[in-house]
């Protein structure tokens, strides 16, 4: 019997100390996430960070904390809506906390599933996104369930259905408000990721030419796979170029990450006179705390501060019953039954 698991990062179980302090160091003792030697990971993040960060990542999901993590509710609410489209089971997990892959996997088995479709809910792939994800789901496939044979979904960025309908989804914002600029704000990774995700290790320079130059690089390049959603977002929407801009958020660290950094270009755009900015995060499709108190409040307090007049945040795709019809479609396509039409109208 066919099945699909639905994968996204994560949250914390609760706003309390101990709950972030367990998620956070889950999620960076991951060396797909800190790529550094064990030892030197290990003294960064329980060392440094696990004593110094968990009150203010608790501050911030306080913030956006109501009826449970955002993350987790959109994904389990789409999980949902998925299911009543499509004729087999369906089940949602988090590559960190819960509920967990082995859970999922565990559920789908228990329901006499032994072909999975892995659906890693990132846009772009990522060694800390997908990577990290469908390793350690292949890990625990070998120990736990033998008999499950996993497919994993490619990066769906570039997809015609992906496109269109992010494509309506900002369209319909943006008509309710006033905007100057578009900003594209998606997370950022360490620049050696992206040459360690390099598998013709020569490709990647990063250069401002590597990303527009064919190559096999790009079906693992995170950076890539960003412009290439961007140009094709606004080509849908048919927007001019300089009434848009991308940028990555989320550094940690003083290593170099991917650029222009979103905490430099908000200020750069108010102060070279944008009064009114929208910002939307294609590397996301359910809002979380990336979105709704890192850009929702701190950038949108970055961009007032210096000038800025209206910010405007574009929220994700969410549990979009349009959204939830694009992916039941890539099931059933996957499972070899012939999908009805959807059509998605700007």
């Amino acid at each position: 019997m066919k099945g699909a698991l639905l994968v996204n990062l994560g949250s914390p179980k609760s706003t309390q100390l101990e709950d972030i302090k367990s998620y956070l160091d889950e999620f960076l003792m991951d060396e797909r996430v800190i790529d550094y030697p064990y030892w030197l990971r290990n003294l960064v993040v329980r060392g440094i960070i696990l004593k110094t960060r968990p009150p203010k990542t608790q501050a911030n999901y306080k913030r956006i904390w109501d009826n449970g993590s955002p993350l987790i509710v959109y994904t389990e609410n789409l999980c949902h809506k998925v299911s009543q489209n499509v004729a087999f089971p369906i089940e949602m997990a988090m590559r960190y906390g819960e509920p967990s892959l082995k859970n999922g996997l565990r559920n789908l088995s228990d329901k006499g599933v032994n072909e999975v479709l892995i659906i890693p809910l990132f846009p772009q792939f990522a060694m800390a996104t997908i990577e990290s994800a469908t390793a350690r789901i292949d890990e625990l496939a070998k120990e736990y369930f033998p008999s499950i044979k996993t497919t994993v979904l490619p990066p769906f960025y570039n997809q015609p259905e992906y496109i269109e309908v992010m494509a309506k989804n900002i369209k319909r914002q943006l008509k309710e408000i006033e905007y100057d600029h578009l900003l594209f704000s998606y997370h950022g990774v360490p620049e050696r990721h992206i040459r360690k995700s390099d598998i013709t290790n020569g490709h990647c320079k990063m250069d401002g030419q590597c990303c527009q130059t064919p190559s096999e690089a790009h079906k693992y390049c995170y950076r890539h796979q960003c412009l290439e959603t961007t140009r094709l977002i606004t080509q849908k929407l048919n927007l001019k170029k300089e009434t848009y801009s991308h940028s990555f958020q989320s550094r940690l660290g003083l290593i170099p990450w991917l650029k222009p950094y979103t905490a430099k270009h908000i200020p750069d755009l108010a102060k070279n006179g944008i009064e009114k900015l929208a910002i939307v995060s294609p590397a996301f499709v359910a809002d979380c705390i990336e979105t709704i108190d890192e850009l929702g409040r701190e950038a949108k307090e970055l961009f007032i501060e210096n000038g800025g007049k209206e910010f405007h945040l574009i929220s994700c795709l969410n549990d979009r019953q349009d959204w939830a019809n694009v992916l039941s479609k890539w099931m059933d396509e996957w499972a070899g039954k012939k999908p009805e039409k959807t059509e998605i109208k700007l």
